[in-house]
Formats: structure tokens, sequence, C-alpha cells
């Protein structure tokens, strides 16, 4: 579909040189029986060009393409109208450009919104001054997380205020669901505890992107098909406490290094597992964290967070997160994927798989 709206648009602008070839007689064009001036020539050039630049970065996948797609279909309407008896079916072309453009611009808005979220916390948390983590701030831990926080490469390194994570994988809703691949970016800043998630997905080859936003302890999560139409909205209480358990887990599975935090308490520790608690603004969580003898977490369990049944309740159900291909990224020694998984009553929902791509601190 995205390549067949590509050869539309890029045809429908090469088209537009038969206008400035008529108008400044380079070629004899049967199709346009009127006159054409030759200023009005330039402005059939210039919609040709416009409308193969806006191709070429829509195939580069740059969200402002529509930019110069808009006032190309703008200019080009126009000059379906000045010789209409000619060219009026190129109407119907500008009709299907003028959707993708209100769909292009749909998506990239919807990002804007997140990126100025973003952008609002790395300017809160520029120049906030850090050390670097020793083995005196391990002292405090649990052994196994000491030894994690050995293993991830985190000590010798500065302690960690924001993150930025980027992962591939796919999701569903439920097991009759279809999988939906997907592609997602997030920011996490340490203080204020902020979590800000940018999903892209494709669910039957229509694009749907999600905007899952944490602010200490007040979250919602905003679904929309198209950028456009809603198909999921929660917020409330239950949804920030189901972020904040998120929050924790990132901290844990993705920046070991944040694992000193006072927010933290070591309640338990059986072997090689061992259980937290987390909390931020009157909000307590708990979970389990399980490693293997080689330092390496391989799960994090909490029965702190919240589904949404089929009826729009939110229950507290059971979820962990398995964690294996452990890989070098930038320096530090990380889970390269994990799943998540509500453990139901009747049984398990594995509903996401989560490839690491990429990972930065501060």
């Amino acid at each position: 579909m995205r390549y067949a709206f590509a050869f539309l648009l890029l045809l429908h602008g090469l088209i537009h040189l038969m206008g400035f070839a008529k108008a400044f007689k380079y070629a004899e064009i049967s199709q346009l029986t009127q006159p054409i001036s030759k200023s009005l020539g330039v402005f059939w050039l210039l919609a040709a060009v416009l409308f193969t630049v806006a191709t070429a970065l829509f195939l580069l996948q740059k969200d402002v393409w529509w930019m110069l797609a808009a006032p190309a279909l703008l200019l080009s309407q126009y000059l379906v109208i000045s010789s209409w008896q000619d060219a009026k079916f190129g109407s119907i072309a500008n009709v299907l450009v003028l959707i993708a453009v209100i769909l292009g611009y749909s998506g990239w808005s919807y990002y804007k919104q997140y990126e100025r979220e973003v952008n609002a916390g790395l300017k809160e948390a520029h120049g906030v001054p850090t050390s670097l983590l020793t083995e005196a701030d391990l002292q405090p831990l649990p052994a196994p997380v000491q030894q994690y926080l050995r293993y991830a490469g985190a000590v010798g390194k500065p302690k960690v205020q924001h993150f930025k994570v980027v992962f591939k994988g796919q999701i569903r809703k439920n097991e009759q669901s279809e999988w939906m691949p997907f592609t997602s970016e997030q920011h996490n800043f340490m203080e204020p505890a902020t979590r800000l998630f940018f999903m892209d997905a494709t669910m039957k080859h229509l694009p749907v992107a999600g905007f899952h936003s944490f602010k200490n302890g007040e979250a919602f999560m905003d679904i929309r098909l198209l950028s456009l139409f809603k198909v999921q909205y929660q917020s409330g209480k239950e949804m920030g406490i189901a972020e904040t358990v998120t929050f924790f887990n990132d901290m844990c599975c993705m920046a070991p290094a944040t694992l000193i935090d006072k927010r933290i308490q070591w309640l338990e520790t059986d072997g090689n597992k061992v259980k937290a608690s987390f909390t931020n603004n009157g909000i307590k969580i708990e979970a389990w964290l399980y490693f293997n003898e080689q330092g390496q977490l391989m799960d994090f369990v909490s029965e702190d967070r919240f589904a949404s049944s089929d009826d729009g309740q939110m229950l507290r159900i059971p979820w962990s997160t398995p964690l294996k291909n452990y890989t070098n990224l930038q320096g530090y020694i990380l889970p390269g994927y994990a799943e998540t998984i509500y453990h139901y009553p009747e049984g398990n929902l594995c509903y996401g798989t989560f490839s690491l791509v990429d990972v930065s601190y501060n």
C-alpha cells in the first residue's frame, strides 16, 4: 500500500510536466487543448517538483513529507480548475493525496505531542550533576543485585538520571488477536519519575500509534488508529499504579545503575531471588527479581500491575517479564529480549515481545 501510494504521488506529479511543456512549447500535448500561459507553466513545473520531492521524503519515511505535498496539492487543484475541461480528472488524484496528507499530518502532530513532553523532560534534566557509580554505592544492596550491577558493567560509569530505549517487537490484546509488529521509543527520567513511551504499530496493514505517559504517579495510555481515531484510552488510579510497576521494571531491566535509588527498599533475599518495593509519590509497588548464578536478571514478577478486562474493568493480575539474550550495548551488558506476560487464573497470556535495538544514558 505504501509503495502504491508513492507511485500515485510520483505519477501525479510527473503528469504536471505536461502543462509546463505545453506552456513553453517544448512538446505538442494533444491532451491539453486549452492554451496555457508561461506564468501558469511555471506553476505546473513547481507542482511537479513539489510532488516529486514529497514522494522522495515519503519513501525515506520522513514524517514531514506532507509539508510539501500539501502546497503541491493546493497548487495542483488550482491548475486543474484553470484547465478544468482537460484536467478535471486530476481532482480524483488530489482527493486521494488530500486523505494521505491529513493522515500524514495526524501522525506527525501526534508524535509531536510526545516529542514536546520529552523535550520538556530533557530541559529539566539538563545540567543535573552526575557522579560515577562506585563499589561503595553497591554496599547497601543485596548480594545478587550487587552482582547484577557488576555484570551489567554499571560500576565505574556515570549514575543514571535519564535513559532512552528503542525496541522492536510485536504486541496483541489477547490470544484471539493477531500479533501487531511495532517499533517503539521511550524516555525515562528519574526525577521526577517520568516514563514517555511512543509506539508505531501495524494492525491489518493499517498504522496504529500509541502514547503512554507516566508522570510521578499519574498515567494515561492513548492508542489511535491512523493517529486519529482512539481505539483504546485508559487513565486513573489503577493506571498510575500499573505504570509505576512498569517504571520500576524499566529501571531493573534497562538501567541497572538506577537500582541504588533511595525509593527502593530491599525486603527479602532467598538465594538468587530478591523481593523489592518501590515507592513514589505515595504509590508503593512490590516485585520479585530472579537472578541466575552468572549475575543476569532472568525475570521480574509483580502482583501490583493491572490489566483491562473485556468489559473495561481494571483487574490486578500477576505480571512478569522473562529476559534473555544478554548483549553488549553502549558498554553495558543488557537483556536483548523480553516478553510481557499476564498470569491469569485460566492460563498465561504473552501479549508482547520486545527486542532491544538501542539504549543511551544521560
